[in-house]
């Protein structure tokens, strides 16, 4: 089964890891690195990817003409999406476990951030009943 694990941080602006101590970041990167790096070698991650900050992201929506009208950028939001990981694990206990492990990674001081970890299971169709 596959999951679709997606870390949301606080929003108000980039990203806050960018004030952060700089050995801090390290950690952090390190772990992100690491933890990416176990879970292809189990063979669980099909894909893994961190995104740029609100400060960069533009929603877009067709106009009645059917050109793309852009809005944003959205600095003002409350958490927004830093990025995320597709596993494809045997159980849905196993992804919970997986984002749990995510959402420990180390933060200023080298203190667990505990970050919302959104897991969705990534559908391979409709339900039945849909078609």
């Amino acid at each position: 089964m596959k999951y679709m694990l997606m870390m949301n941080t606080p929003g108000g602006g980039a990203y806050q890891i960018g004030r952060w101590p700089e050995q801090d970041i390290k950690a952090h990167i390190a772990f992100m690195r690491k933890f990416s790096s176990e879970l292809r070698e189990s063979g669980e991650l099909v894909s893994a990817e961190g995104l740029s900050g609100p400060d960069r992201a533009k929603r877009v929506r067709a106009g009645t003409d059917g050109k793309p009208i852009t809005d944003g950028i959205f600095p003002e939001s409350k958490e927004f999406l830093a990025g995320y990981w597709i596993v494809d694990v045997e159980t849905p206990e196993r992804a919970y476990a997986v984002a749990g492990e995510a959402s420990a990674a180390p933060g200023p001081g080298g203190a667990p951030l505990n970050l919302s970890i959104e897991v969705r299971e990534v559908m391979s169709g409709p339900p039945p009943d849909w078609v």
